[in-house]
């Protein structure tokens, strides 16, 4: 299958590790023009130098807490260099915890990392796809917009907001070729999962090990995910093959969640 994503440009934000490194060489070994971005750039100059070098990357460095400079940076890298035809919105949840129990400035500050900051992106790279015929916004979320996950009370209210945004988007932007899809990770190899597991052994009294493997039970595949795997689904999306799929929640947790 040719994903025809030669001379296409993406933005992978949350690009230095887990599935936005994941991402962002994926799309790079199918020919993308990467920009990375993030908030360190000792770790984006890193992870530009593991990507495949067809052509020549970039990266962008923003803090996510502060969406009005995000949007000032990337606005000013598209003026000075060029826009994109893929965006890839990639964020680290929420800290865990009850719902009942979140102080308010946890909701005020996911709400601004995810749905603020990727509606920022879409407003200022949305104008390029349009003058191309062409965009794809990939939105990484949580199986948790299907079913809320126990003790990620925060996450499960704000990737909830984002999965509707996204829908609301899709409706909008459809008729100019571009299409907003959402990837719904599982349980993943990232650092994410790594604090999760620690958590719960902390709270039970089980070693990680046990933690992991009764995570692993829930799950028919037995496993956790591979970062490369969500990556691999983001850059069929990303793809001309994937045109007509828009608007969409899709799962990529081996079979956990129980809803279809």
């Amino acid at each position: 299958m040719n994903l025809n994503l030669n001379n296409k440009y993406a933005l992978v934000c949350g690009s230095t590790a887990g599935i936005g490194k994941a991402t962002a060489i994926a799309l790079a070994q199918e020919g993308v023009q990467v920009t990375l971005i993030a908030r360190n750039e000792e770790k984006l100059k890193a992870t530009i130098s593991e990507l495949p070098q067809q052509r020549s990357h970039d990266y962008i460095v923003a803090d996510f807490s502060n969406p009005e400079e995000l949007k000032t940076r990337v606005s000013r890298y598209i003026r000075e260099n060029h826009g994109f035809h893929i965006l890839v919105n990639n964020t680290g949840g929420p800290k865990g915890g009850p719902v009942f129990s979140a102080d308010i400035s946890e909701f005020e500050s996911a709400f601004t990392q995810h749905l603020k900051c990727n509606h920022v992106l879409a407003q200022t790279i949305v104008p390029f796809m349009k003058s191309e015929g062409y965009g794809r916004i990939i939105n990484v979320i949580s199986t948790s917009v299907k079913q809320p996950l126990d003790g990620l009370g925060v996450s499960n209210t704000i990737r909830g907001a984002v999965a509707n945004w996204s829908k609301t988007l899709a409706n909008e932007l459809g008729q100019f070729g571009i299409t907003v899809n959402n990837v719904l990770p599982g349980a993943t190899g990232t650092e994410r999962l790594t604090e999760i597991i620690k958590n719960k052994s902390a709270k039970t009294g089980n070693s990680e090990d046990e933690a992991a493997n009764i995570m692993k039970q829930a799950v028919p595949a037995k496993r956790f995910a591979k970062p490369e795997e969500l990556a691999y689904a983001i850059t069929f999306l990303a793809s001309e093959c994937a045109s007509y799929i828009n608007g969409i929640n899709l799962p990529v947790d081996g079979g956990r969640t129980k809803s279809l």
